[in-house]
C-alpha cells in the first residue's frame, strides 16, 4: 500500500532522541519530551542533569541560509557575553541536521536552555533588566544585515492583508480596519526621518514567552525565528504592546513601560522620533504575526475564525486607541 502524503508531521520523542544520542556528544541517559507544536516545534532534551531544547522547523517554513544565518547572529551574541540561547554543535562542528520527514526534508538545531521560568507578570525590576538587554543586542546589531528577510511596511502590513483575505470577506469591518490603519502606520513610519543606525537586526518577537527570568534581573532571550533587518524601535514597540495587554491596570502598564524603557536608554539611546512610532511599531507587527497565522492555516485552524478575527483587530484598535487618546492629553 502507497503512503499517503501529509502537510506536516509530529516526529516521535524516542526516535528523535535516538538520532540526538548518535550526533551530539550527550549521555546516553538523556530523554527527550515534546514540549509544543506551533509554527515549529520544540523538543526538551534533560539527561537530569543539564537541559537543551531542540527545535525542528516546518517543512519550507525556513531555508537552510535563513537557519544559517539566525545562528550566525546567536553566536555573534554569545561572542558578546550577550544572554541568548545559543546553537550547539554535533560531533562534527555541525549545527544543523537534516531530517527525512514523511512530508519532507525539516531540519533540526540543538539549543542551549535558558535558566529560570516564564513570568508573565513581570516586576518593574525585571522590565528594566529586559530593556537593558534588549539594548545591548541592539547595539551589537545596530546597522548590520543579514540575509533574510527586511521587515518594511510592505512585509509588515500589506502582505498579511494579502494573505488573510483568502479567509475573510474584505467588507467586515475589521479587513478595512487591517487595510486603512496599515496605510496610515506606513505614511506615518515613511514621515519619520531616523537615520541609519536606528536600523538593524531586529528578534522582532521579545515578549515573556520568549524570555527566562532568574531572580527577577537575570535575562536569557531566545526563539530568534523570526529575526530579520528593520527598525529597531519595531522590538521596543512590540514588547510595549504585549505588556499593555498584559497588564489590565493602565497605570500598571505605564509603570512597568517606563521601567524598560529606562532600562533601553540606560544603555542605549531612543529618539524622540522612535518613542512616537512605538505605537505603530507595536502595531504592525501584531498585523505582521495575524498574517503569519494565516500562513500557517494548518497550524492556527482551531481558532482562527471570524470571532478571533475581531478579538485579534480589536486588540490593535485599542493599543492604537489608547495611545491617540494619550497623545491628545499631553
Amino acid at each position: 500500500m502507497t503512503t499517503f502524503p501529509v502537510t506536516a508531521s509530529t516526529l516521535s520523542e524516542t526516535a528523535l532522541g535516538n538520532f540526538i544520542k548518535e550526533k551530539y556528544p550527550l549521555s546516553e541517559n538523556l530523554n527527550c519530551k515534546l514540549f509544543r507544536t506551533g509554527v515549529n516545534h520544540t523538543y526538551f532534551i534533560s539527561d537530569h542533569e543539564t537541559k537543551f531544547v531542540f527545535r525542528v522547523y516546518c517543512h519550507k517554513w525556513r531555508t537552510k541560509t535563513e537557519i544559517e544565518q539566525e545562528l550566525a547572529l546567536l553566536n555573534l551574541l554569545r561572542e558578546n557575553a550577550l544572554s541568548v540561547s545559543y546553537p550547539i554543535s554535533d560531533h562534527h562542528g555541525t549545527f544543523i541536521q537534516e531530517i527525512n520527514a514523511p512530508e519532507g526534508i525539516r531540519y533540526g538545531v540543538l539549543f542551549s536552555f535558558a535558566k529560570g521560568e516564564k513570568m508573565r507578570f513581570m516586576s518593574n525590576e525585571t522590565c528594566f533588566s529586559i530593556g537593558s538587554l534588549m539594548a545591548q543586542i541592539h547595539n551589537v546589531t545596530e546597522s548590520k544585515k543579514i540575509d533574510r528577510v527586511n521587515y518594511d511596511s510592505e512585509i509588515l502590513l500589506n502582505e498579511p492583508y494579502t494573505h488573510l483575505k483568502p479567509f475573510f470577506d474584505e467588507d467586515l469591518n475589521e479587513m478595512k480596519f487591517l487595510k486603512e490603519i496599515g496605510s496610515t502606520i506606513a505614511t506615518r513610519i515613511k514621515g519619520r526621518n531616523l537615520s541609519e543606525n536606528k536600523t538593524g537586526i531586529v528578534h522582532l518577537d521579545i515578549w515573556y514567552d520568549n524570555l527566562s527570568v532568574n531572580n527577577e534581573n537575570e535575562i536569557t532571550i531566545f526563539d530568534f525565528d523570526n529575526c530579520g533587518n528593520g527598525l529597531l524601535i519595531l522590538d521596543v514597540g512590540y514588547f510595549c504592546k504585549q505588556l499593555f495587554f498584559i497588564e489590565s491596570d493602565k497605570n500598571e502598564y505605564e509603570l512597568k513601560a517606563k521601567s524598560f524603557l529606562n532600562g533601553y536608554q540606560k544603555i542605549r539611546h531612543l529618539s524622540e522620533e522612535e518613542i512616537g512610532l512605538i505605537p505603530e511599531a507595536g502595531a504592525s507587527i501584531f498585523v505582521f504575526y495575524l498574517g503569519v497565522q494565516a500562513q500557517r492555516f494548518d497550524w492556527s485552524n482551531i481558532f482562527f475564525t471570524e470571532n478571533y478575527l475581531k478579538m485579534y483587530v480589536g486588540r490593535i484598535r485599542n493599543w492604537m486607541e489608547y495611545y491617540e487618546q494619550k497623545n491628545h492629553r499631553d
